[in-house]
């Protein structure tokens, strides 16, 4: 069961050090803070396309976008039980020690690691859009049904992790409520989600804090008042606009008027040079950051790009046609040979391994990472 649930979750590596120690870390005013009290500006990256795949990190553009949808389309092509086989591999491929010591290496911790179990997928869907894998619509927020099952996740994976010091806190919520016109009568309702949400966490976890993402894709803050909790973060999101305070200014003074602290928990998909414009911006404002995404395919916006298999093209082609069986016979027509189809997906689980993929200096300098070790990192792994 915790298995399962822990699918629907992306998992953010921090740049920090952790105590080991039945302490945890918290906040103190405008700060998030080590047990021992000593300010941690957060540094991270977003283990996005591992848990929970998403379309475009496959190259799928017009095709399958949300993990439901790719899912269907490898059942479709390699069948159950080698679908199957497939993710089980692809989960123990993508991410492995390997890739967290590279991390390591690379600068973005100095001795060990905190984790923020951010959940993408809630139940009934916080967004309905891909990236929580729901219907088409964000039930969630009208569900009572629907919000038992949020409540019962979290309240497992709290008591799961509740006097584990390397979680530093749980993003209850990724990017809830879209910015589509229609979707903002949902806007009061998440506010209170989260409190009831909170409450019942805090019956069986007093010690990790809570990161809050607002309305509209994490940008909108207007739907908060005074904080409920005593620990507790508020994050947002900022993708594709001016890398300036330009654009964090309406979180600055959420931090002034509510002496809480802020994380910008995603950005990126830019170029390098935007990358490093806002990492300035946002450190000389106080502002920890995790930019997404760790790993995906082909593109350098990524500390590491996975390699196409051979025949993906055929396959991205493929995917691009109209699902459902009242297109059955068109998709049967255009369907590559099933050991073309085999061939590739063997290939892909042999390129997401680190050693296989390739790590992007530019990325990484922006990021202010080593990236000179990193890439001697990824030399010495593809040599073996």
């Amino acid at each position: 069961m915790f298995r399962v649930r822990l699918l629907r979750l992306a998992i953010l590596l921090l740049a920090c050090t952790s105590q080991g120690s039945a302490q945890f870390a918290h906040t103190e005013h405008k700060q998030i803070v080590d047990a021992a009290g000593k300010p941690l500006l957060l540094r991270a990256t977003n283990l996005g396309n591992w848990m929970v795949p998403e379309g475009y990190m496959w190259l799928f553009q017009g095709g399958p976008q949300s993990f439901g949808e790719i899912r269907g389309l490898v059942v479709e092509l390699l069948g159950p039980e080698g679908a199957a086989a497939f993710w089980q591999k692809y989960r123990e491929n993508y991410v492995t020690q390997e890739d967290i010591a590279l991390l390591h290496r690379a600068g973005f911790n100095a001795e060990k690691l905190y984790v923020i179990p951010d959940l993408h997928a809630a139940p009934g869907g916080q967004t309905g859009t891909n990236i929580d894998d729901s219907a088409g619509y964000p039930w969630l927020y009208q569900s009572p049904q629907e919000q038992e099952h949020l409540m019962a996740i979290w309240r497992h994976l709290a008591t799961h992790y509740r006097d584990e010091p390397a979680v530093l806190g749980y993003d209850l919520l990724n990017e809830p409520i879209p910015h589509y016109p229609k979707l903002a009568q949902l806007n009061p309702s998440l506010e209170p989600l989260y409190k009831k949400l909170s409450g019942e966490i805090r019956k069986v976890d007093a010690h990790h804090i809570f990161f809050l993402g607002g309305a509209q894709w994490d940008s909108n803050f207007s739907v908060f008042g005074k904080p409920f909790d005593a620990n507790v973060a508020y994050t947002f999101h900022k993708y594709w606009t001016a890398p300036d305070e330009s654009v964090i200014r309406q979180y600055l003074d959420f931090r002034e008027r509510y002496d809480v602290p802020i994380w910008m928990g995603e950005s990126g998909e830019n170029t390098d040079e935007w990358i490093a414009q806002f990492v300035k911006a946002l450190e000389k404002n106080n502002i920890g950051w995790a930019f997404w995404p760790y790993k995906k395919m082909e593109k350098p916006s990524a500390v590491v790009s996975i390699l196409a298999p051979a025949d993906w093209a055929k396959i991205v082609e493929f995917a691009k046609l109209a699902r459902g069986t009242g297109h059955a016979e068109e998709r049967l027509k255009a369907r590559p040979e099933q050991e073309t189809l085999n061939r590739a997906f063997a290939e892909l689980l042999e390129n997401v391994r680190l050693q296989n993929c390739r790590v992007n200096a530019g990325y990484l300098r922006a990021l202010g990472m080593k990236s000179d070790l990193a890439v001697a990192i990824g030399k010495d792994q593809q040599s073996h």
